[in-house]
């Protein structure tokens, strides 16, 4: 493939990661740090107040409101969530494949 030829995938997650298990663990946790910030934000707590409230340091809230997906596992986010009322339900899908 030429890096002029435009590759089309599901979603940016796909684009960007090697694998769709990848893919799938980056939405998630994007779409928890967007549910964290907005709680925050609708509590009206400064990053300060964030960081104090959650038990993190100010840097670590920065990380977040910057969306720094490298910087928190799908576990320390849900544990930040239940702290602002984020809950996550488990929904366990199985798929037949082909070759198994």
């Amino acid at each position: 493939m030429s890096s002029d030829e435009i590759v089309e995938t599901a979603s940016v997650w796909e684009a960007v990661s090697d694998s769709s298990g990848e893919a799938y663990n980056r939405r998630l946790r994007a779409d928890l740090m967007t549910a964290i910030r907005g709680q925050i934000d609708r509590f009206g707590w400064s990053q300060v107040a964030a960081a104090r409230n959650l038990g993190v340091t100010q840097p670590r809230l920065s990380d977040l409101y910057r969306g720094k997906l490298s910087k928190f596992s799908l576990d320390a986010l849900v544990n930040l969530g239940s702290k602002v009322g984020v809950h996550v339900g488990v929904q366990v899908d199985t798929e037949v494949l082909a070759d198994h």
